[in-house]
């Protein structure tokens, strides 16, 4: 049998001609996966900043309140709140680590002191009780990097330069201007207050379980969570899903008798 000649290609005849073979393959660009960008940390302090509050109230009979508020919670280091143009309506509560601090602002917040949702979020700095207990030593460098910072924002605050500019203006003027009288504060009754998704239950019995609760609200479609206030038991909140589905419990549910006895005020919580 005659051999078949296999014809030479020289590397001349291979201009032009685009190889599909491992090797070009190896050529290929390889695509590195994107680093996952690492976790920021949650910010959390022991001391919790509270705005909202009722400035209506003097500061000894406010912060008397939030201590007993608080202290189911664990140790209050110490509360701060004061009456100026500045801090009204506005309080420090100390605790002595950040876990406590954090469970205190979850469970209270948007808690209705006095009639005013509070405000809850963890301060910027810890405060002087907070260092003295956990960094005694570094006690007088924390006091002197405040009150210097006190120093220099005392001319910039912009509550102050109102203040301040509006005096001027009198003065110019040769006289203070007669105040403007001031708009009466009516707050809306709770009955009539708009609907959403969370119910404010008062009037209920001291001996109260969020069990029973969750087995009387759960007979209306779409609970989301029942949370009880330790320090107050006479009250709780009660959230659903959906606004619609906390209407249906409310006008189910008014004046019921959990006890037998006393009567459960059912309104929507403030916003």
């Amino acid at each position: 049998m005659a051999e078949i000649a296999v014809p030479q290609t020289s590397p001349e005849s291979m201009d032009g001609v685009i190889s599909t073979g491992p090797a070009a393959a190896a050529e290929d660009p390889i695509v590195q996966p994107a680093e996952e960008a690492p976790p920021v940390d949650e910010y959390v302090c022991e001391t919790l900043y509270i705005q909202n509050l009722n400035e209506k109230i003097k500061p000894e009979v406010l912060k008397a309140s939030l201590r007993g508020l608080f202290k189911s919670y664990g140790e209050v280091l110490d509360v701060v709140a004061h009456n100026n143009l500045r801090m009204r309506g506005q309080a420090f509560v100390s605790f002595p680590n950040a876990e406590i601090a954090k469970k205190a602002m979850k469970d209270v917040q948007r808690f209705p002191l006095y009639s005013k949702p509070m405000q809850i979020s963890f301060a910027r700095t810890r405060s002087d009780a907070v260092v003295k207990r956990v960094d005694a030593n570094e006690f007088d460098q924390h006091k002197a990097k405040r009150e210097e910072h006190k120093k220099t924002t005392r001319y910039t605050n912009p509550l102050k330069s109102k203040f301040r500019a509006k005096r001027l203006a009198q003065e110019i003027d040769g006289g203070a201007s007669a105040p403007a009288p001031k708009r009466p504060n009516v707050q809306m009754p709770d009955e009539y207050l708009p609907p959403n998704k969370i119910l404010f239950l008062q009037n209920l019995p001291e001996s109260v379980t969020k069990d029973q609760l969750m087995s009387l609200f759960s007979q209306y479609p779409n609970l989301y969570e029942v949370r009880l206030i330790p320090t107050k038991r006479d009250i709780a909140f009660v959230e659903f899903v959906d606004e619609g589905s906390a209407g249906v419990a409310k006008d189910a549910l008014h004046n019921y008798k959990l006890d037998g006895e006393n009567k459960i005020k059912i309104t929507f919580a403030r916003k």
